[in-house]
């Protein structure tokens, strides 16, 4: 094959506000057409083609990635209870294992799940939930065999080893009520959204309706506190929330409004004692703190502040125990976890590094001295400590194993700012080998993402060392839209000011530019999903920017998709996009949306991924994409569609079968940017 398949075209038109628009590839939406799967099979086999001088390369460079993982490892085990839980790998399996043994770690292990076993006959396995009853002796878990992220729970018997007769399809989230009978569970509308809560008592084959919600710009979900005191009902869009409670011991009860919805107020729940406490946006966009008595949550009047807002710091969570509570917070862009002893007021873990990222760990007992948090950089490995918040003593419990003599001191990572075109400046992490040229000469590798509040997390990588050691300079640009600086950070970049999320971007590659990280002529980029959307719309921008962009299930037909309210997210997601059936948010999406901008012209080598079973990208975008871009670039660059006809939105599930993919992709871009050989 010599020449790119080329997608036959159909007329369809449709009218919106006055304009005609035609789609000569709407066809290729019909998943059951056998056209679309030859396609897409005839794509796949063109970019095998185009990338063949580079197969071996490719071979090496997985062979490279896979030498630096410890294949046969286990995870830091947690207490819950009478058992001790962790998961452990195998070599040669693609998946996890699931185990707890009883008493201590000397125990006799039970296995819970062995996800190699359900994962026999598939081509994908993804579990959902996983979670144990009060008294030990059942597991409630879910898995989904497509990738469509539709997942069935079902429920074992630990003691026998046997399932039981539990089979409910369309499940997002369940959990248990004190008793070990009862389980409640969050079921999907045909437009994937969670929006019934039932409640069912083994043995019953009564499934009784607890909660349903009408406004599709809402999920619903169950959960149960740390406490195990409280169950938790939500109801949440991406602008506000709402929350009911059940008595965990009376699961038979109504549920109970803590606070009605106020548009645009979000909050979320937890108990400690006889109080809830609040994480609510009321006075600020990046929240604040404040408990009342659980009687008169409803009355603000009855509230005390515990942390107020503040403009410089998101307060992202708080992780309440019995004897201390930690507040997870972000600022400066970057992670910060703030604990309050009780009767021995508060202070700050501190963290040696210039760029970091943190999270709260796997801490399930409320009656605990400890608390476990991640921790992680650029150049260090994941992490786990447990910490005493009293002496303020930490304990490496574990940090990931990079095998081959992996050298942190060989690494530097840094911290810049762009300028925006509007003045404000954007932050971004810097990776690269100490002994890379910084004269204009490296090859640059940009990251980024900018969408719905969630900040790029800043995570070393081995495999990302394989860039490193080709020198080339990667770096992540904290875009608005994303969560990297607080709410207004988000703000900054969605509805009518997504274009600054696009712009950012741009800015942030000049700037390395300018600095002399990057080689003007050798810049890579790459973004996933809606950061898809944002590797679309930059190459729009400037397309002569970049000399190789990989697009993972990347969101491109903006317009069309958000038109589609029987799509997934489609109409929760008015409140991240705009609605295209007001004039307003149709201009503004249709001038940013990257399948309704190509244009004549050049562009840089692409790679651009997707997956058929994709349930929140639907692969149709990436392949209409570059269906058309095909009949308009006038260059000779690649342009190479790699569907993966066997998974969804985040790739192949299995740990070999992914990293073959980031090997496909890094080599692709290793072989665009000129960077083959270790430096």
């Amino acid at each position: 094959m010599s020449r790119p398949p080329v997608a036959p075209t159909h007329p369809h038109t449709h009218s919106l506000h006055g304009e005609d628009r035609a789609d000569p590839y709407a066809w290729l939406r019909n998943k059951e057409d056998p056209a679309v799967r030859a396609y897409l099979e005839a794509e796949n086999a063109y970019a095998d083609e185009v990338m063949a001088p580079i197969k071996e390369f490719r071979g090496r460079l997985y062979d490279e990635m896979l030498a630096r993982i410890k294949q046969t490892d286990l995870s830091v085990p947690h207490k819950d209870g009478a058992y001790w839980y962790y998961s452990r790998t195998e070599e040669g399996k693609q998946y996890s294992i699931h185990c707890r043994k009883r008493g201590s770690l000397e125990g006799t292990e039970e296995v819970l799940l062995d996800l190699n076993q359900l994962a026999e006959g598939q081509e994908y396995m993804a579990v959902g939930v996983m979670r144990v009853s009060d008294g030990d002796s059942l597991l409630l878990y879910s898995t989904d065999h497509t990738g469509f992220r539709d997942y069935t729970l079902r429920l074992k018997d630990l003691t026998t080893g046997k399932l039981l007769p539990l089979e409910i399809p369309h499940v997002a989230s369940a959990c248990w009520a004190v008793d070990s009978a009862t389980i409640f569970y969050a079921v999907e509308d045909d437009a994937k959204r969670p929006w019934r809560i039932y409640r069912h008592r083994l043995g019953s084959v009564d499934h009784t309706l607890v909660y349903e919600e009408t406004d599709e710009r809402f999920r619903v979900g169950i959960g149960r506190g740390r406490s195990r005191r409280c169950l938790y009902l939500g109801v949440t869009s991406h602008t506000t929330s709402e929350w009911h409670w059940i008595p965990a011991d009376r699961p038979t009860e109504r549920p109970a409004l803590i606070r009605a919805r106020q548009q645009d107020i979000e909050y979320d729940v937890d108990d400690r004692g006889d109080d809830f406490w609040l994480r609510i946006n009321d006075t600020g966009r990046n929240f604040r703190l404040i408990r009342a008595p659980r009687s008169k949550v409803s009355d603000p009047a009855s509230w005390v502040e515990i942390l107020p807002h503040r403009a410089d710091t998101m307060l992202e969570g708080a992780d309440l125990f019995a004897a201390f509570w930690v507040a997870v917070e972000r600022r400066e862009g970057l992670a910060r976890l703030r604990v309050t002893v009780d009767g021995a007021g508060a202070h700050q873990i501190e963290f040696p590094e210039t760029v970091w990222d943190a999270w709260p760990g796997t801490n399930v007992e409320w009656e605990t001295t400890k608390y476990r948090f991640g921790y992680t950089s650029l150049v260090t490995p994941s992490s786990v400590f447990e910490y005493d918040p009293r002496t303020r003593v930490r304990d490496l419990l574990k940090q990931q194993e990079v095998l081959g003599g992996y050298d942190a001191g060989r690494y530097a990572t840094e911290r810049s700012f762009a300028r925006a075109p509007d003045g404000t400046l954007v932050p971004i992490s810097i990776v690269h080998r100490r002994d890379a040229p910084r004269n204009g000469t490296a090859p640059g590798f940009l990251e980024g993402y900018g969408a719905y509040g969630f900040p790029f997390p800043i995570v070393f990588s081995s495999a990302r060392l394989s860039l490193l050691d080709r020198g080339v300079v990667v770096a992540i640009a904290h875009v608005r839209g994303g969560g990297d600086l607080g709410k207004l950070w988000h703000d900054g970049g969605r509805m009518h000011q997504k274009r600054n999320t696009f712009t950012d971007f741009v800015a942030c590659a000049e700037h390395l530019v300018a600095e002399r990280w990057f080689d003007p002529e050798r810049i890579g980029a790459s973004g996933g999903s809606a950061g898809g959307l944002l590797m679309g719309a930059i190459i729009n921008l400037r397309p002569d920017l970049w000399r190789a962009v990989v697009l993972a299930v990347p969101f491109l037909d903006v317009v069309t998709t958000m038109l589609d309210t029987d799509l997934p997210l489609t109409v929760g997601e008015f409140e991240e996009w705009g609605d295209p059936r007001k004039p307003d948010d149709y201009e503004y999406m249709r001038s940013y949306s990257p399948y309704d901008n190509v244009r004549p012209g050049a562009y840089p080598a692409m790679l651009v991924d997707t997956s058929l079973n994709d349930s929140q990208v639907m692969y149709w975008e990436p392949a209409k994409y570059v269906a058309r871009l095909r009949t308009l670039k006038t260059d000779f660059r690649p342009l190479l569609l790699a569907t993966n006809l066997g998974a969804g939105h985040g790739g192949a599930s299995g740990r070999y079968d992914r990293l073959k993919e980031i090997a496909r992709d890094y080599g692709f871009l290793l072989w665009q940017l000129g960077a083959l050989e270790p430096i």
